[in-house]
């Protein structure tokens, strides 16, 4: 078996929705039970990329993926898509317009995912108010140039104080900036705008930082909202990352033989750019997939 984590980067609003909820919000986005962090499920990422791959009666997409569901019971698919969690949110910025703002929890699950993974940046989260002591209430960030002013960084409604990037910071930065391109120019967006914040923080904007769309059916008769046509919906916003991983094994078709590094390049053979999740008709779910 042999394993690729991949990146997903979102260029349109993504609903990986999970059906009506009785909250706030009419159709919420999925997230981890434990945690709350937003995720695309493995399920929904292996159906688009069979889906990409053709019809379900060719060889290969069977080896792949696995037969036609009228003969499941005969072998299952050699590929294995994991879900894609999330890596990094995009946050609005008082400067440099928005950043790219992960945690070191994020990336701690990120790199049980990637092979030789950098060590995790140390971000001083917010002090505790101790009896006797001066308060100290303020939260820290490591952020690119673009969002810095001076020693502070305003994300949301949040003032951060600056912190001077250590190692960790910038091994992170070299290993995901190649996602926006190999150029320079093409890394620069994000390189001046990735951001760790401590995880308390992360964990308030990943839960109030996310995109919501008040939806409407009008009535064609009376021109007005139609009864009970008036509903709420999340999405996590356009340049949103999302981390998985891709498992191959030998294909267990006997009458197509592909090795592991053939199951992947069948797998990812219709390009990088994808629609994933509901809504794709109003535009939701355009995405890049790519290996890291």
């Amino acid at each position: 078996m042999i394993s690729k984590p991949y990146i997903l980067h979102a260029l349109s609003p993504l609903h990986a929705g999970i059906g009506q909820s009785a909250g706030l919000i009419d159709l919420p986005i999925a997230r981890l039970k434990g945690t709350n962090i937003p995720f695309l499920p493995g399920s929904s990422i292996k159906g688009v990329l069979r889906d990409a791959c053709g019809g379900s009666d060719d060889e290969e997409v069977a080896a792949v993926f696995g037969p036609h569901r009228d003969d499941v019971i005969k072998h299952v698919g050699a590929l294995t898509c994991t879900d894609a969690r999330l890596l990094a949110l995009p946050v609005r910025s008082f400067w440099g317009t928005f950043a790219y703002v992960t945690s070191p929890l994020l990336l701690t699950l990120a790199g049980r995912d990637i092979q030789n993974a950098p060590a995790v940046p140390t971000v001083t989260p917010v002090n505790r108010v101790i009896a006797g002591a001066p308060p100290d209430n303020v939260n820290r960030v490591m952020a690119g140039p673009a969002l810095a002013d001076g020693a502070m960084v305003y994300l949301e409604d949040l003032d951060l104080t600056l912190m001077p990037p250590d190692k960790a910071y910038n091994d992170w930065l070299d290993r995901l900036a190649p996602v926006f391109g190999t150029s320079p120019g093409d890394q620069k967006i994000f390189r001046d705008r990735f951001a760790v914040v401590d995880d308390e923080t992360m964990t308030f904007l990943w839960e109030t930082a996310t995109q919501l769309d008040q939806r409407v059916r009008i009535d064609p008769k009376t021109r007005t909202v139609a009864t009970g046509a008036l509903w709420l919906e999340e999405s996590l916003p356009p340049e949103t990352l999302l981390i998985g991983i891709l498992l191959a094994e030998n294909s267990r078709r006997s009458t197509k033989e592909m090795p592991p590094d053939k199951i992947l390049e069948a797998a990812l053979k219709a390009g990088t750019s994808l629609q994933f999740g509901g809504k794709s008709t109003v535009g939701r779910g355009r995405c890049r997939m790519l290996m890291l």
